[in-house]
């Protein structure tokens, strides 16, 4: 199966998922993953609880302006966001308090 580079083609087939659970970022040692609750456990410190959305189309590194899409169109709702480009898919992390709010505008961007 063959990236996508296409915008249209990537907005339209995206598909967001709201994947479950709880996840924070920490200041760690490598090597470490732990979800919220883990963190909470060992008393680490984080700002803010996150959901994790997938965009479940198959995107190329190589593709051009999905992140500035989509990025631009959670900024014009108010919702901050941090991206990681997979090599299949592209993950964004989201407030948890905003999850809802962003799954309504990304799946906007299908249409």
């Amino acid at each position: 199966m063959n990236a996508e580079t296409n915008l249209t083609v990537l907005l339209k087939s995206m598909e967001p998922v709201l994947n479950e659970g709880e996840y924070v970022f920490c200041s760690l040692p490598i090597g470490f993953e732990i979800p919220a609750d883990r963190a909470d456990a060992l008393k680490l410190t984080y700002q803010l609880v996150h959901s994790w959305i997938t965009l479940s189309v198959h995107s190329s590194l190589e593709a051009i302006g999905l992140t500035a899409t989509f990025s631009k169109a959670l900024t014009d709702a108010h919702i901050s966001c941090n991206v990681i480009a997979g090599h299949y898919h592209d993950h964004i992390f989201v407030s948890k308090q905003e999850a809802a709010n962003a799954m309504r505008v990304l799946k906007s961007l299908t249409q």
